[in-house]
């Protein structure tokens, strides 16, 4: 008998809902909020408003797409943490609903160990591209930066985070400083294929073990900028290509460097990476370039998988379907959670 999962997801700013049957995706759906633009980041409160308006909408459209009746669903998935509160309660109280209506097992799902499951979303039966366990996953983005040993689905240990910023914040922030918008990141990497990555140099911090730090790439790149503005009140509009490039470059050796030596001390060279940070095409470079230099299997996700989606969180809620892992109705949110 088939197995289909409904996945809902609410963690942030993005309203998603995907149907996976026997581990295949069937439909994935994401109603993305643009009222955050204007205030250069998420409101928290305006998020969960989206969240109500969106919730229904976008899970009857994924359930349509599936070509499947809600009849035909054996359990629902949802978001449980970590994540906005308004935001996660939104998604937690429908999946609740849904399955009472239904008569259906509830699983909660960890928004983090879906990101790395991602990988093992099929898009045809037959499909076998998903990591070998074990295998190490460089999971970043706007709230995380890890780096995970992965064993199996649900046997994940963090041996590296980051212990402040995370790479998609400095990403963002560096952005926002600069005048660029928001969301930074993908303002930054399309900005530094014009630029020169060498032309100038940012703090990169050196940090105990496999542990990051962005705050002093921050600092540094904040008081490049007021030195230079005080000369020349149009630096950044001169050197704005460049700058963006040589922040996106530093950024990505301070992950790559600590990633290495992961590798060096697991013995692992099956490795991902996975979260909205795992779109930028600087990232990938850098994969493909490792594989090739150090016999690295590498495994980066498609496009559709880097941001926050329901379809991770149906196929991690498959799995625990299968092992019977299913959730009380009185379950809470947890806005702060780890692996």
């Amino acid at each position: 008998m088939s197995i289909t999962i409904l996945g809902i997801e609410s963690s942030c700013d993005d309203t998603s809902a995907a149907v996976i049957r026997d581990g295949v995706l069937m439909s994935n759906v994401i109603a993305s909020q643009a009222v955050h633009e204007s205030f250069g980041g998420v409101v928290p409160e305006l998020a969960s408003r989206a969240h109500q308006q969106n919730i229904v909408p976008v899970v009857s459209e994924a359930i349509k797409r599936s070509g499947l009746k809600k009849e035909e669903i054996s359990a629902v998935a949802f978001t449980r943490g970590p994540g906005l509160m308004g935001s996660l309660l939104v998604g937690n109280s429908f999946a609740k609903g849904f399955a009472l209506s239904q008569s259906i097992p509830l699983i909660d799902v960890n928004h983090l160990q879906a990101h790395v499951l991602a990988h093992f979303i099929k898009d045809e039966p037959n499909q076998d591209t998903a990591p070998k366990y074990p295998f190490l996953c460089l999971l970043v983005s706007g709230g995380n930066s890890q780096i995970i040993k992965v064993e199996a689905y649900n046997k994940m240990q963090v041996i590296g985070q980051t212990i402040d910023d995370a790479a998609g914040e400095a990403f963002d922030k560096c952005a926002k400083v600069m005048g660029l918008g928001y969301p930074g990141g993908p303002i930054i990497d399309k900005m530094a294929k014009e630029g020169d990555s060498k032309k100038f140099i940012f703090n990169k911090p050196h940090i105990p073990e496999l542990n990051y730090s962005f705050s002093g790439l921050k600092t540094s790149f904040l008081y490049l900028l007021r030195d230079e503005l005080a000369k020349d009140a149009d630096f950044i509009e001169k050197n704005k290509f460049d700058l963006a490039a040589s922040l996106q470059s530093t950024i990505v050796d301070i992950l790559m460097d600590k990633l290495r030596k992961a590798v060096k001390q697991t013995g692992i060279k099956e490795v991902a990476v996975a979260g909205g940070v795992s779109a930028n095409s600087a990232v990938r470079e850098a994969f493909i370039k490792h594989s090739e230099k150090y016999g690295w299997k590498i495994h980066l996700p498609k496009f559709s998988y880097t941001t926050d989606n329901a379809a991770m969180v149906a196929i991690t809620g498959y799995y625990k379907y299968i092992d019977g892992e299913f959730c009380d109705i009185n379950a809470p949110s947890f806005s702060r959670v780890e692996i």
